[in-house]
């Protein structure tokens, strides 16, 4: 296993991650005295794992057909563009 790499992919995902919809999505649910935290915390980190066998499938996938950098910039666009809609629609109180 690639030590280095390993760590830099565990960096990025947890800052990322950190303070997201699905954290703060878990934190309600476990603030609730009738859900058990081990459930909780069983189901949300399935999710997660779940999540990120689909992107490196996807990813795999990808690999022979896009330059990894034009996926890059890809991903760094919808980023941009799901955070403006969402800015957007904070700004009009929706």
């Amino acid at each position: 296993m690639d030590v280095k790499l390993f760590g830099t992919v565990f960096t990025t995902v947890f800052l990322a991650e950190l303070g997201d919809k699905t954290q703060l999505a878990t934190l309600v649910f476990a603030s609730d005295e009738r859900h058990s935290r081990t459930t909780v915390f069983l189901g949300a980190a399935s999710a997660l794992v779940a999540c990120a066998a689909l992107g490196v499938l996807g990813g795999a996938l990808l690999r022979g057909w896009l330059n990894p950098r034009v996926l890059s910039m890809l991903a760094g666009a919808s980023f941009i563009a799901l955070g403006s809609w969402t800015l957007l629609k904070a700004w009009r109180g929706e």
